[in-house]
């Protein structure tokens, strides 16, 4: 089994400072024997924290002129280490400030060691008194969505410590991003590829109340939840589309067409006809909505029973809807209009999730 020392760190740098130079020399004197530095567009004025590296056998420094973000710097630096180190049993990203100590590195590269297959993410307690308000409150949020929406408690979804071992490294240099939402985007990927999450504790720690972070608060904020709900807002959409279809549809249907063509179910507020108007608009617009998912939402083309599944829970959620707005109703006496849009709210939620866990289910991706 390889040694940990033969991971490669993966650090990613912009704007850096002497803690920098200090990180780097730690590292070295633990026994990792290959560090990639990349330089994330920083300018001249930070040339000589580089160029001090460069005097480093352990230590190689790429670059580029203009700032590409750190996602960009991510996968850049992951290319290089593909070619330049074939025999390297991974890599192990750590930010440039010193905030991942050497040991949580060593603990990370275990950990990635121990299970290849698996993403390793070194993780930290935001339940800590020193954890900054900002940084606590938007990890928990990130934290309960992931878990929402895509199945895995991930108690730290910030972290920059993390291990990919070689076999997932080309999977992980093709998922999109430049930027913060990167790192986001990788937890999103993997979870769709069926890649197992590795937790590993590690220290909580803060330098300067986080200021040397280059985090844009609204704008990172905003690309990273984009990515986090991404799919969702699709989900989300074609099922408003499918409900404007089968309305749409319904009223076609019944104001319009069966009464011409059946002359029969015609007559005013006929039953019979009310019945087909359904029955038909329903059966469209729910063939529609499948389709639409499966091609493009959640891109399962390959899932094979998925009308079959998909048929089997649209009978089961309105079986439960209907069953839970009787019982709540009567149970908290409330109106059936209140409490059936708290529990389709609800349902939705659990829709999505058994759709795309179950439905959609995509098989398990090797690695190319």
């Amino acid at each position: 089994m390889p040694d940990v020392s033969q991971a490669v760190i993966l650090i990613p740098s912009l704007h850096p400072d002497d803690k920098l130079g200090k990180y780097v020399s730690a590292l070295v004197k633990s026994g990792f024997e290959h560090i990639v530095v990349v330089n994330d567009g920083s300018g001249p004025d930070y040339a000589p924290f580089f160029e001090a590296l460069k005097a480093l056998p352990q230590c190689d420094v790429l670059g580029y002129e203009v700032n590409r973000g750190k996602g960009y710097a991510l996968k850049h630096g992951m290319n290089h280490i593909m070619a330049a180190y074939p025999d390297a049993p991974g890599i192990i990203t750590a930010d440039s400030d010193g905030q991942h100590t050497v040991d949580d590195c060593l603990k990370v590269g275990a950990a990635m060691l121990d299970n290849p297959e698996q993403l390793a993410l070194g993780t930290r307690d935001f339940s800590q008194s020193d954890v900054p308000a900002k940084s606590r409150m938007g990890n928990r949020l990130t934290t309960f969505f992931f878990a929402l929406l895509y199945g895995h408690w991930l108690p730290d979804t910030q972290t920059g410590l993390r291990g990919i071992s070689r076999e997932l490294m080309p999977r992980i240099t093709k998922v999109p991003g430049d930027r913060f939402e990167y790192e986001m985007n990788m937890l999103v990927y993997c979870a769709g590829w069926h890649i197992g999450f590795n937790k590993v504790t590690i220290s909580t720690i803060y330098l300067e109340e986080n200021q040397s972070s280059h985090f844009r608060p609204f704008q990172d904020s905003v690309r990273i939840y984009a990515q986090l709900f991404r799919n969702f807002f699709k989900f989300a959409s074609n099922s408003l589309i499918s409900t404007l279809l089968d309305l749409g549809l319904f009223t076609l249907l019944d104001k319009w067409l069966l009464g011409a063509l059946f002359p029969v179910l015609s007559g005013g507020r006929s039953y019979y006809q009310v019945l087909a108007a359904t029955a038909i608009a329903r059966a469209c617009s729910a063939m529609f909505n499948y389709k639409v998912n499966k091609q493009f939402v959640f891109r399962a083309s390959k899932s094979r029973g998925s009308l079959f599944r998909y048929t089997v829970l649209v009978m089961a959620v309105m079986l439960a809807s209907a069953t839970l707005v009787n019982a709540l109703s009567l149970w908290l006496g409330m109106g059936r209009t209140l409490v059936k849009i708290i529990v389709d709210t609800m349902l939705f939620f659990i829709n999505y999730r058994v759709q795309k866990s179950w439905v959609f289910k995509r098989p398990a991706e090797r690695n190319q």
